[in-house]
């Protein structure tokens, strides 16, 4: 007969509990590619590369290739340190919770250590590679998105995502003053599509998530100004970013393609987050299933189609920037 008392009994749940926040070291590589949070690398990577394409000079392509690196290997740092810090919380969210921390496969001081590490080594890379302006601009990227988001804005006010989301507007004009060594209008244009895109894209998300983050303390739109006034603020922000979308074709960095392709693809935005504005999404949280990105109540279908079409929306845009440079030229 096997017998255990109850002291054992809580001793191990507590064992289970640390396991969970310090890792018990079972990880492979997957989990520390995990670590650095590929889907967001993704849009890092592509918006970074039509920085550097996009510029007014001619690069080689294995400085392309390089810089490109480094600069996705900052932002897997990013991510690193994102996900150390905030192990306690993405263990109680449904869609953070099988992260590599939370679940207990990679050690907390690992993830900081492998954070730390790549940080420096993507500075100290883009240096030598390019110069010392785009190298500062990807230090103080990592700083902002680890240091001034996650420890301090993303706990401590509701306007984090619109502050915070500087840190992933950086890219493109990193890759931008990588290769030309100045900040232009046109690095700053780059900058401000992404910038004015993360509020909505993010809020449409919040707001069939509001359970989650309230859960944890985390004070997004929804959850402390409430989600009539988070989709009213969608459809503001969506406003801006056509305006600031149409900019490229004033300053010719985007010709008769992208001004076609930019106008649809803002239509279609403004569309989707009128709707949005128009719906109750968020006015009873959470989604259908709690650890899915797209199953949502019938309610919150008008944010979570905004949600999805944002992320199609904003490769489109950039893509169609791509097209042009790539044909040699606006047309």
């Amino acid at each position: 007969m096997n017998i255990q008392s109850p002291a054992l009994e809580k001793g191990e749940a507590a064992s289970e509990t640390m396991a969970a926040f310090k890792g018990i070291g079972t990880a492979d590589p997957s989990d520390y590619f995990a670590l650095m949070k590929p889907r967001v690398m993704s849009l890092v990577v592509f918006t970074a590369w039509v920085g550097l394409i996009a510029a007014p000079v001619s690069v080689s392509l294995w400085k392309m290739i390089t810089v490109v690196l480094c600069i996705a290997v900052g932002a897997g740092a990013s991510g690193a340190l994102n996900m150390w810090y905030d192990a306690d919380i993405d263990a109680a969210m449904s869609r953070t919770k099988k992260r590599p921390v939370p679940r207990g496969v990679v050690r907390a001081e690992t993830a900081l250590t492998f954070g730390v590490i790549m940080s420096a080594f993507s500075v100290l890379a883009l240096t030598m590679v390019s110069n010392y302006l785009a190298a500062g601009i990807l230090a103080f990227t990592i700083f902002f998105y680890a240091v001034i988001y996650t420890m301090w804005l993303k706990r401590s006010t509701p306007q984090n995502i619109v502050i915070g989301g500087a840190a992933g507007a950086f890219p493109p004009m990193i890759g931008w003053v990588a290769a030309t060594g100045t900040i232009t209008l046109d690095a700053v244009v780059l900058f401000l599509i992404i910038f004015l895109w993360t509020p909505p894209h993010f809020w449409a998300l919040a707001l069939y998530k509001t359970g989650d983050y309230e859960k944890v303390g985390v004070p997004m739109m929804p959850n402390i100004r409430g989600a009539k006034s988070t989709r009213f603020q969608i459809f503001i922000y969506a406003i801006l970013l056509a305006f600031i979308c149409a900019v490229p074709v004033i300053t010719g960095l985007g010709g008769m393609i992208y001004a076609v392709i930019a106008g649809i693809m803002n239509l279609g935005f403004l569309a989707l987050s009128f709707k949005v504005w128009k719906s109750r999404a968020g006015e009873q949280a959470d989604a259908a299933d709690e650890a899915s990105l797209y199953a949502v109540k019938s309610g919150d279908l008008a944010a979570r189609n905004l949600f999805a079409f944002s992320i199609v929306y904003l490769f489109v845009i950039f893509g169609a920037l791509a097209a042009e440079s790539l044909m040699g030229g606006t047309l």
